[in-house]
């Protein structure tokens, strides 16, 4: 386990922050983004969880998956070529199945789309939206890192299957889909 004793150190006053093999970067490297926004996507689970009263079954996946979140963080701020990268936490495969199997289990239960969503609905469905925006922003800093650095592919695959489960998940907190708010192509002209 992690323990703080102190939460400022003043190490980052300078613009630089350590990765976890404590090499020192630029708060603004994409690595430090990458997984920074992996946090932001945690925080706006977390706000969505405030809306699952409701659904115990859609709080607990959630609870699931900001560990998994936390998991991606410690990943993703240990390269993969850095001199800490045995033993490092990483992702694994199981946490992307288990992912695919519970986008399998709500989907069965909803209609075939007929049209694009937009965000909204019930309050749990709209946060869950905004979580998959930005875990979609996540995902495309963590191909962006990729290009340039190795990251664990389990990583990215990760990423993806998250922002079709939040959009499940909010289908399925939207009354199995009976509350989507469907687009209407050119419905204002």
């Amino acid at each position: 386990m992690v323990t703080l004793n102190r939460i400022y150190t003043r190490g980052g006053d300078k613009g630089e922050t350590s990765l976890g093999d404590g090499r020192r970067v630029p708060k603004h490297a994409t690595r430090v983004e990458a997984y920074g926004t992996v946090d932001e996507a945690n925080a706006a689970i977390g706000l969505a969880r405030l809306h699952a009263a409701e659904h115990p079954e859609a709080d607990a996946m959630l609870a699931r998956i900001q560990n998994d979140l936390f998991d991606l963080g410690a990943d993703l701020c240990t390269p993969e070529d850095g001199r800490k990268s045995a033993g490092a936490l990483r992702i694994v495969a199981a946490q992307v199945d288990r992912l695919e199997r519970e986008i399998d289990a709500m989907n069965a239960k909803l209609a075939p789309l007929k049209s694009f969503i937009l965000p909204g609905g019930t309050p749990l469905a709209a946060t869950l939206h905004l979580a998959r925006t930005v875990t979609r922003r996540a995902e495309r800093l963590v191909t962006e890192l990729a290009e340039a650095e190795p990251v664990n592919p389990e990583a990215v695959k990760y990423l993806n299957r998250l922002s079709d489960h939040l959009f499940v998940l909010s289908r399925h907190a939207n009354d199995d889909g009976a509350r989507d708010v469907l687009w209407v192509p050119g419905g204002n002209r």
